[in-house]
């Protein structure tokens, strides 16, 4: 943006005849009468006004050779209409914008008019007004307020819902999930299981109390362990191998019988070791045998 400051008077000259000279343009005589000389031609005043005077931009009257003329790029103003065609004030030795439609603005007039219209109350924002930005749009600090309470965000954390903005709090009572344990809204982060949401801090091993999320876990009545405790504190132990059945890596199937549990791969035959995983079996004297073996008992 530049700002120019007008130039000086046209190239003609305003006198009184003192010597025999003829109007250029009538032919009156010029001798003891104001004239106008003007590119090396004398006329006289009204000969000046209707054929030679420049055309003011503003009122479109012509310049009189009474008149201050002001002058830029080719363009010509009465010293009385060169004003600001927003605020009126006078530009004559100021500096000024020339605009659309050659319309001159003082400096002022063109800050204001090119500043970003506030989103809010769709007033200017100064330069150093306090403003709040956020997607290529802008607000004064005091116009950017909470689309529920009202009250002023300005600099403060907010939440965008389409053309909405709310505070932390508003978010929380309006969208936020509520966690299904402790009630209380997530306002960030968290997880789902079985379709219900969990703060992370909540969703914990019911005997070590660690987080569980991203981690493997077993849900026993509403309860959840993570492996290691699991293992220790509720898995059923095999009545084969006697180590925890966990449901984990090797042996997720498990044989269940009478009130006893074994991994799929420890239920075989007690005499040939026969593996009787979804086979027929026999329980003889609490031992667990195939088909055959007993007949050689």
């Amino acid at each position: 943006m530049a700002f120019h400051r007008h130039t000086g008077p046209s190239s003609y000259s305003v006198g009184t005849m003192s010597e025999r000279f003829d109007c250029h343009y009538c032919r009156d005589s010029l001798q003891g009468k104001k004239y106008v000389q003007k590119e090396g031609r004398h006329c006289c005043v009204k000969c000046f006004e209707k054929i030679c005077a420049n055309t003011c931009i503003e009122c479109k009257k012509p310049i009189g050779a009474d008149s201050k003329e002001l002058h830029f790029k080719n363009r010509y103003w009465h010293d009385s209409c060169f004003r600001c065609f927003k605020c009126y004030t006078s530009l004559v030795n100021e500096p000024f914008m020339l605009r659309e439609n050659n319309k001159v603005w003082c400096s002022n007039c063109t800050a204001t008019d090119e500043a970003p219209r506030c989103k809010g109350c769709f007033k200017p924002i100064i330069a150093g007004d306090q403003n709040v930005e956020y997607k290529k749009m802008v607000w004064h600090k005091d116009c950017f307020t909470c689309s529920q309470c009202k009250q002023v965000i300005g600099s403060g954390s907010f939440f965008p819902k389409g053309d909405e903005f709310y505070c932390v709090s508003c978010h929380e009572h309006k969208f936020a999930k509520t966690c299904a344990k402790c009630k209380n809204p997530i306002t960030s982060g968290g997880l789902t299981y079985q379709e219900q949401p969990w703060h992370s801090e909540c969703f914990i091993c019911s005997n070590c109390k660690k987080q569980l999320g991203g981690k493997r876990f077993t849900a026993v009545e509403d309860q959840f362990y993570c492996v290691e405790c699991y293992k220790e504190c509720v898995a059923k132990k095999c009545a084969g191998c006697k180590n925890p059945i966990t449901g984990f890596g090797r042996g997720t199937s498990v044989v269940n019988y009478e009130d006893e549990s074994w991994h799929d791969y420890c239920f075989k035959c007690t005499k040939c070791a026969r593996g009787l995983a979804n086979k027929r079996f026999v329980c003889h004297n609490g031992k667990i045998y195939c088909a055959e073996c007993p007949k050689r008992l």
